[in-house]
């Protein structure tokens, strides 16, 4: 049973790339707004980062492939897609602002998880997790990230749900945040498991986060009815 939940990355990593083409074209089509943008790069780095999952499952555990995972996972995390809802939410100032505080955290916490030595006794051939950093307090960072991730991905989903729960109008609207708040939640549920060794959780509850996610992304898509959210509906 264990091996078969490790070949789930596989999945997940397809319907990813899937996901971000259809993004893609989503981007294109309303003239490459920003909010558009961090959502293709969130669902890119949901993709690759499960693709190292994916790895792992069949090949095996590798330094460099489990520092990338590191990076992808723990670090961006739900970042990209967090600050695609930052950029829908505020004005773009206050927003590239907040941006760049959190990529030069990432930045320089990424720099120290790719030159930090590697505990071998710690290293389980088909499992990831961050307790082989040597240089462990890098684990610290990830918690600010996650949160921020939370605040804006799941908590501007939620937020976005209730309002368009006040109106039976915005029924659409609603589930589709609905969906997105509960897909961007799974993933940190899943992730807090890794601390524990239980990395096999995170593989389920990422491929049921960006079914979620795309579903929610759909029924929003495709509802006509008018937007809270002005930049959404001029960008």
């Amino acid at each position: 049973m264990i091996e078969f939940i490790q070949k789930i990355p596989i999945l997940t990593t397809a319907l990813s790339g899937i996901f971000f083409y259809i993004l893609y074209q989503h981007w294109v089509y309303k003239q490459k707004p920003s909010y558009l943008f961090w959502w293709m790069s969130g669902v890119l780095c949901y993709g690759l980062g499960t693709l190292t999952e994916a790895f792992v499952g069949i090949f095996g555990w590798s330094e460099p492939v489990f520092k990338s995972w590191y990076i992808l996972g723990a670090l961006l995390g739900g970042f990209p897609l967090a600050q695609g809802s930052v950029y829908l939410i505020f004005k773009k100032k206050t927003a590239d602002w907040m941006m760049y505080l959190v990529v030069v955290i990432i930045l320089g916490a990424g720099l120290v998880v790719a030159f930090s030595p590697i505990d071998y006794t710690l290293v389980e051939p088909t499992r990831l997790t961050g307790k082989v950093l040597v240089w462990s307090k890098v684990r610290l960072v990830t918690p600010i990230v996650n949160l921020y991730a939370f605040v804006f991905l799941v908590g501007g989903a939620a937020y976005s749900a209730y309002r368009y729960s006040k109106d039976k109008i915005y029924r659409a609207r609603f589930l589709g945040n609905v969906f997105i708040a509960l897909g961007g939640l799974l993933p940190g549920i899943g992730g807090s498991f890794t601390k524990f060794g239980y990395t096999e959780v995170l593989y389920v509850t990422e491929l049921i986060g960006i079914i979620l996610i795309y579903v929610g992304y759909r029924i929003i898509r495709y509802d006509k009815t008018i937007l809270i959210y002005q930049i959404q509906a001029t960008g």
